[in-house]
């Protein structure tokens, strides 16, 4: 038996190995028919029946001759699995198509598969084929499901053969796997706009001009449906082309997401629990920025960024946009706790970057590390930061709140150092969220234009 797609079946090890497998694959009937038979025939020897000894030869060879033609059957099936999606959001179902293919000249027997799933996306699923005819092929498919994310494998694939009478049943394994990748819940975000954010393509453009004179122009080829009144003729006489002024480039919004992954930071474990809401969130914050065609960078407490990522980050335009977004998924599927206590790392490589907008989803915070994330704040750019209250994540319903909660104090620091920051209670909406966030960055905007005013 060999396969195509799934994998080739592990092969058997020795003429000695094979039998004993071809033994141990005997089932419950097979082995008291086995047992039978030769209860029979020490009978027939002790009482002097040979009509009982043919009953007991029978009894104890069909199972034995069984065993045999199954092992020395050669079936040549080729097996494909197809994941649909393969990258399933946390809490949604991804469903699994099996295709076995008859490769070989003879049709199958019974033919029964499983294939080896975690036990966190629920029940091995087993199915059992009748009869493939030569040529033919069939299909089956099962779901899965996993409120956690992460990577997980699926497969090998197993086929168990049986013979007609149930005597036997051998067992051989696909070597191949697929990997299911579980990404965070994605909430769809209102297209809000913070203060202090650089506007993108679309919704007004910054010119790159020219320092002095139509000299600096820096001209293109002339394309089809080209305004004739942008024709740079010096540029046209020098090249012996049509040649047009370009247009005025944008300049493409930035944003760095900030994820704290601190383990001390967070408390609590499983799908409702503050850390997995705080990667949810940065994940929506990631495609959502994505999609409005910003350039968006990830980044955590210890400096680690999405692998392929740029020094400026990805950005969200075209088909690059759903690749970049993706990668970034991938990253924050199997994102987990840090060692690290502090967030000096992340203030170093944002230091020395760009302007722009930067989203922050901060867990616990002590003086030191607020006093860090205050000096993350930029001038240029709006700064917005969700706070998770460890003090509502960890309580249970009707417990009294803690007494000496520096909670409160570590928004106000971040407040006063020109942060937007937001307390996230447990079960908070991150939508709701982000629109306070926009209602408060325009407030502080306002009176900070009075102020100047």
């Amino acid at each position: 038996m060999s396969a195509g797609g799934a994998g080739q079946p592990e092969p058997d090890r020795g003429e000695a190995g094979g039998v004993r497998t071809a033994l141990a694959g005997l089932t419950t009937r097979g082995r008291s028919f086995l047992a039978a038979g030769i209860a029979a025939a020490v009978c027939a020897y002790v009482l002097g029946q040979s009509d009982l000894l043919r009953v007991g030869l029978l009894l104890a060879a069909l199972p034995l001759v069984c065993a045999l033609v199954l092992y020395r059957t050669r079936y040549r099936v080729a097996a494909t699995r197809r994941l649909s999606p393969a990258r399933a959001a946390a809490g949604s179902e991804a469903r699994v198509q099996l295709r076995m293919e008859n490769v070989s000249r003879l049709p199958t027997g019974l033919l029964m598969l499983q294939d080896r799933v975690p036990y966190v996306l629920g029940p091995r699923p087993r199915f059992v084929l009748d009869r493939v005819e030569p040529g033919g092929h069939r299909e089956v498919s099962y779901r899965v499901r996993s409120d956690l994310r992460g990577r997980y494998p699926l497969g090998p694939l197993q086929l168990r053969l049986t013979d007609p009478f149930g005597m036997c049943e051998l067992t051989r394994s696909f070597s191949t796997h697929d990997t299911l990748t579980v990404v965070p819940r994605v909430t769809p975000l209102a297209p809000v706009r913070f203060g202090g954010e650089a506007k993108g393509p679309g919704d007004g453009r910054q010119r790159s001009l020219a320092l002095a004179g139509d000299d600096d122009v820096i001209p293109r080829g002339y394309r089809y449906g080209d305004d004739l009144r942008r024709v740079h003729w010096r540029s046209t006489a020098r090249y012996g082309e049509l040649m047009v002024r370009r247009e005025e480039q944008p300049r493409r919004s930035r944003c760095t997401v900030l994820l704290d992954t601190r383990g001390g930071a967070f408390e609590g474990a499983g799908p409702d629990a503050a850390f997995e809401w705080a990667v949810a969130g940065a994940a929506s914050v990631l495609v959502h920025m994505l999609e409005r065609g910003f350039t968006v960078r990830l980044l955590t407490d210890s400096g680690a960024a999405v692998p392929g990522e740029g020094a400026d980050g990805f950005a969200g335009a075209g088909q690059d946009a759903a690749e970049a977004a993706g990668l970034m998924m991938d990253t924050l599927a199997v994102i987990d706790h840090s060692d690290g206590a502090g967030l000096s790392r992340a203030y170093d490589l944002l230091r020395g970057g760009n302007e722009g907008l930067l989203v922050a989803f901060l867990g616990d915070l002590d003086e030191e590390q607020a006093t860090t994330a205050a000096k993350m704040s930029r001038r240029g750019g709006g700064a917005v930061a969700f706070v998770l209250d460890p003090d509502t994540w960890t309580r249970e319903p009707g417990d009294v709140p803690r007494a000496g909660d520096r909670h409160p104090e570590r928004l106000r620091m971040l407040r006063e150092a020109g942060w937007t920051a937001l307390s996230v209670p447990r079960g908070a909406s991150l939508e709701e969220l982000w629109r306070q966030a926009e209602r408060e960055r325009s407030g502080l905007t306002a009176v900070g234009g009075e102020a100047r005013g």
